[in-house]
């Protein structure tokens, strides 16, 4: 489960997030993804202000993983970028080959390598299992020759597992697989399609030779959510029942497939909702909810089936 995000500075050091992961802890789950965010002001910005409000500070982060591996779970940890102006972070982008006084890749990747480096000296002093240097960066995956230099500079400094978080649809358009530890990608697939994107996953996955887990999945508990789960802000009713309904094709769908390593589902807040707001809660986190009570009972299951 992912926790945390996206990172506000002065949320993560409190009473409440100690208990909302306590309460994550609570649902079989064995692996969490601390989750921050650093912004740069649009797509087309090339600095990355990770030290500055509202990107939790040091403290935070730390504290998280520490909290987080005292409640016997393994820790991903999770920086990502977004854009201050509400842009996707997949839109980020500059020209092709850099161009003089023009924003280029290398002046955005010399600030990035900077903020994940510092994330990875993190990891590495917390031991942090896994390292994720990248999240839905769609227009930045074709930056192949950055990506592995910044993967070079970040084994420079962190010894534990890295990977990638590729976007939904894009798996089989990384070229550089064969760099990271685990492939992992975003799996927000309409409840009526996760047969026929296993399939093509599963071509990628066997080609590379490479783990593979999902380090996003999920769905809103919210009417018609089901049909289109990466779209947070659906019209729609609350509705644990649509929730799932999803969670429970998912699973199912992916317990068949042996090379699919697992689900870090998105996502549980550090200021979690109270127990008694849950049914009219419509977002992702499925504390509270039928999706709740279904997921510790297949986690714990799912956990006994690889035991065996």
């Amino acid at each position: 489960m992912t926790w945390g995000w996206v990172g506000t500075r002065g949320t993560w050091a409190t009473p409440e997030a100690q208990a909302s992961m306590e309460a994550m802890a609570d649902h079989a789950v064995t692996w969490t993804a601390i989750a921050y965010a650093a912004e740069q002001a649009t797509a087309f910005s090339t600095d990355i202000p990770f030290d500055q409000s509202p990107t939790v500070t040091d403290d935070e982060i730390v504290g998280a993983i520490r909290s987080a591996k005292a409640l016997g779970m393994k820790v991903v940890l999770k920086p990502v970028v977004n854009c201050a102006d509400g842009t996707w972070r997949a839109h980020i982008g500059f020209f092709d080959w850099d161009v003089p006084n023009e924003p280029s890749w290398s002046d955005w990747f010399a600030s990035y390598t900077a903020f994940i480096l510092h994330a990875a000296a993190l990891a590495e002093a917390e031991g942090c299992e896994m390292l994720c240097i990248g999240c839905e960066m769609v227009r930045a995956d074709g930056q192949e020759a950055h990506w592995r230099r910044l993967i070079e500079r970040v084994r420079e400094v962190y010894s534990g597992l890295v990977t990638y978080n590729c976007d939904k649809y894009q798996e089989d358009h990384v070229t550089w697989w064969d760099a990271v530890d685990v492939i992992s990608s975003s799996g927000y697939y309409p409840i009526d399609t996760w047969q026929q994107h296993l399939d093509r996953i599963e071509k990628v996955v066997v080609a590379s030779g490479k783990p593979f887990f999902f380090m996003e999945a999920g769905c809103p508990s919210r009417t018609g959510s089901a049909d289109l789960p990466n779209d947070w802000a659906l019209p729609g009713e609350p509705s644990g029942a649509e929730q799932l309904r999803y969670y429970e094709v998912m699973l199912d769908a992916c317990r068949e497939r042996p090379w699919v390593g697992g689900l870090m589902l998105w996502d549980w807040p550090a200021d979690l909702y109270a127990l008694e707001d849950a049914a009219g809660n419509d977002d992702y986190c499925p504390y509270g909810k039928p999706a709740g009570e279904y997921l510790r009972s297949a986690y714990a299951d799912w956990r006994a089936s690889v035991r065996e």
